[in-house]
């Protein structure tokens, strides 16, 4: 047997293998031999077959199935012995008809290398690196949610602007029947005229279309889908059964202490400090997302590399799922060109700076995310030997490896383009920031 390469160009060459007849003949005559011994042909007792009879029905495929054989275990072999960095696969050369009679057999493969290229850490245009906090109106709110999370309900004779409504909706047709508690500054201002008033006892019916500000809210009330709840134009019943109103929290010790844990936060100065805080560690994790795909669309438009896009039309056309043509391939690789750039800078950043994941590493990252989750959830951390069976059970499902190692890694290339990259900070409030990141 014989393998030698030749370039077609910089982006792809020719592996060429010669086979002869004595590189897969004993290979040949042993597959046929345990054939006599095991194949059914009608007149033949099992076992025998006569040899001349097998090769005649199985000779050809036989031969066929082991060249084939060669043929890969030997390329895979030349590539990894050549260290030949190549994009996908090699493709076989099917211009000219195999004669598998021939003593000699030549064999053409098609391959694409992967190409060099510079990585440029440096943009002329910064890129922006957002810092959203919470403002003072925010801050404010969410501490309003909490004094009305865990105020008390007081009840009250007649509804108003400031009631929480608990009503029993009712639609024959539709059959619905629900009781469900509102807000009336969840209700359209054409229905809080017609509420406003009311008592426990008195009813009223409106086309289910005209209630609420939003339709999730439609849903909740009536128990049905969301998407149903979009389309409801019928008239409902609504027959009132309770009326509250929920006083606020006072802002003491008391307040601190249930929401943050004992002596936690000592003043309303500390806990809107604390809000502001979380705010920011919340919103963090979309901020980063952000950055990383303006660092990632950079890098992808700034960096020149050159596809061997012919060799890869032919290998998406030759590996795709379904058959397709080529014109239907080219396609499939101008939706994936970005991507498959993205993909080689993203190894090179990998290598050329040891950002690669090994086991010890994966442990440690899941030890971390159970342990943090667990804190999340207000759970005790199991005793050591306990958490090495929650960690052994997670890392034993592949899935999770791939997520997690995925996780970890993007974790490691953001910390890198956090390192080498002048980004431009900028200091904004979270409706500032959504009207900048993402602008209707």
């Amino acid at each position: 047997m014989k393998i030698s390469i030749s370039k077609a160009n910089k982006l792809s060459g020719i592996i060429s293998i010669s086979i002869e007849k004595k590189d897969y003949e004993g290979k040949v005559n042993e597959v046929l031999k345990n054939y006599t011994k095991t194949a059914k042909i009608p007149g033949f007792r099992k076992g025998f077959v006569p040899m001349g009879l097998v090769k005649k029905q199985y000779g050809n495929a036989v031969k066929v199935d082991q060249i084939n054989k060669l043929l890969d275990s030997n390329l895979k072999k030349y590539i990894q012995d050549q260290k030949l960095d190549i994009l996908g696969g090699p493709i076989p050369n099917t211009d000219n008809e195999i004669d598998w009679d021939s003593e000699s057999i030549n064999f053409n493969f098609e391959i694409g290398y992967t190409p060099e290229f510079k990585i440029n850490l440096k943009p002329k245009k910064s890129i922006i690196k957002y810092e959203v906090k919470a403002d003072k109106k925010m801050i404010d709110n969410q501490l309003k949610n909490i004094q009305s999370q865990y105020g008390k309900l007081v009840s009250k004779t007649k509804i108003d602007k400031t009631s929480e409504v608990t009503a029993l909706f009712i639609s024959e047709s539709d059959e619905i029947n629900n009781s469900n508690m509102f807000k009336v500054e969840s209700v359209k201002p054409s229905f809080v005229k017609k509420l406003i008033g009311l008592k426990v006892g008195d009813e009223l019916t409106e086309n289910g279309s005209k209630i609420f500000k939003e339709a999730l809210e439609l849903s909740r009330s009536l128990k049905i889908e969301l998407d149903k709840a979009k389309e409801f134009k019928n008239d409902l019943v609504i027959k009132i059964e309770e009326i509250n109103e929920r006083q606020l929290a006072d802002l003491d010790q008391e307040l601190f202490d249930k929401v943050f844990g004992k002596d936690t936060i000592k003043s309303v100065t500390e806990m809107k400090n604390k809000l502001g805080a979380d705010f920011v560690k919340q919103f963090q994790g979309q901020v980063d997302q952000k950055l990383m795909n303006d660092t990632i669309e950079y890098l992808i438009n700034s960096t020149k590399i050159n596809l061997p896009s012919d060799f890869l039309i032919k290998w998406m056309k030759l590996n795709s799922e379904k058959k397709i043509s080529i014109d239907e391939a080219k396609i499939e690789y101008d939706k994936s060109e970005k991507g498959m750039k993205y993909q080689l800078i993203e190894s090179k950043i990998i290598i050329d700076n040891n950002l690669q994941v090994n086991f010890e590493d994966l442990k440690a990252f899941t030890t971390d995310l159970i342990k943090n989750q667990m804190m999340q959830y207000g759970q005790a951390i199991p005793d050591e030997k306990e958490l090495d069976g929650i960690i052994a059970r997670v890392m034993s499902n592949k899935d999770e490896i791939k997520r997690l190692t995925e996780q970890l890694t993007s974790t490691r290339i953001l910390d890198f383009f956090k390192k080498n990259f002048k980004y431009k900070l900028k200091k904004v409030s979270y409706d500032e920031y959504i009207k900048e990141a993402y602008p209707s």
